[in-house]
């Protein structure tokens, strides 16, 4: 089929290489004889000269898309000024794992409660919870946005993250925010009902998936943890909760809506607040996006909010 001095051609599309694919199907007849084919040998060097390009190609439009997502990121909470302290402490960009599972045996212990005396100036302010709060900047936000009326704390499962966020907190001398390395779904009734003032506000935003239906038993919105933030929320607070993906946002929903005896939407309420046939807002109520948001909105991605309140 090819002269033995063919040239390897260069692949440009992916019809070509499923025409290539077919061939080698057709070659694979030929599998019995003494000698491999010539046209097959060359059909070889043809795929792997092709899939090399090709990962080429997508390794670098994944670093190019990366650096574009931390600069959107850089300018997104450029009012926290973070870029400025990334190498101190050599602890700016950290590698960690994306995914962790928090039904580990490390993970089932429960986090004692801080002396939250120690850790804020005035412990009785009202209290705003993020769970899964990965880099900590959308929460750092919120605690500089609410200063002098607000304290924050961030539950996060994976360690570095907190280290790092805590040292960022430290560099920028905020007072009224603290991280913990936890798993919430293990440890939040005990942080949070030692807490001496009111809860008012907890966030959900973008959690892990777990895509594997084995693995939906590792999402960290469970009814024990739902039930805990409808316990431990004062009248009037608020719980926020979006996800770039659609059927991890119905999972989340479907474990408020049922709790209608407690929970409103935010619609229901306060009209003003725009929201599609399907109750999901419109926009975003926080006034700043998490990384998530900016990553997945950067690729085309919708971001599936909703906002409930207790009565």
């Amino acid at each position: 089929m090819f002269g033995s001095g063919l040239c390897i051609p260069v692949i440009a599309t992916e019809a070509q290489f499923l025409n290539l694919a077919i061939l080698c199907c057709k070659a694979q007849l030929s599998r019995f004889s003494s000698r491999v084919p010539t046209h097959l040998i060359i059909l070889n060097k043809v795929c792997r000269s092709y899939w090399l390009r090709r990962s080429s190609l997508d390794s670098e439009g994944i670093k190019c898309q990366s650096k574009k997502t931390a600069e959107l990121v850089d300018c997104e909470y450029a009012d926290l000024n973070i870029k400025e302290i990334y190498g101190r402490g050599q602890i700016g960009h950290v590698r960690i794992r994306q995914h962790v599972n928090p039904l580990s045996l490390l993970f089932r212990v429960p986090m004692q409660a801080p002396d939250w005396d120690i850790v804020f100036d005035d412990c009785k302010l009202p209290l705003m919870v993020d769970i899964g709060t990965g880099s900590g900047r959308f929460l750092m936000w919120l605690a500089k946005r609410f200063y002098n009326s607000r304290n924050c704390v961030g539950l996060e499962i994976r360690q570095k993250l907190v280290q790092r966020s805590q040292f960022w907190v430290k560099e920028l001398a905020l007072r009224n925010i603290h991280f913990i390395s936890t798993n919430a779904t293990i440890s939040f009734d005990d942080l949070v009902s030692s807490y001496p003032g009111p809860l008012i506000f907890v966030s959900v935003l973008c959690p892990d998936p777990h895509f594997k239906k084995r693995h939906h038993k590792r999402r960290i919105l469970q009814k024990p943890l739902v039930d805990s933030i409808l316990k431990n929320l004062t009248t009037g607070g608020q719980v926020y909760m979006q996800s770039d993906v659609l059927e991890v946002a119905m999972s989340m929903r479907d474990h408020f809506d049922p709790q209608a005896d407690l929970l409103k939407h935010i619609h229901a309420i306060d009209p003003s607040f725009s929201c599609d046939v399907d109750g999901w807002l419109l926009h975003n109520p926080m006034g700043i996006r998490t990384e998530r948001e900016v990553h997945a909105e950067l690729q085309g991605a919708r971001i599936y909010r909703r906002l409930y309140q207790k009565i």
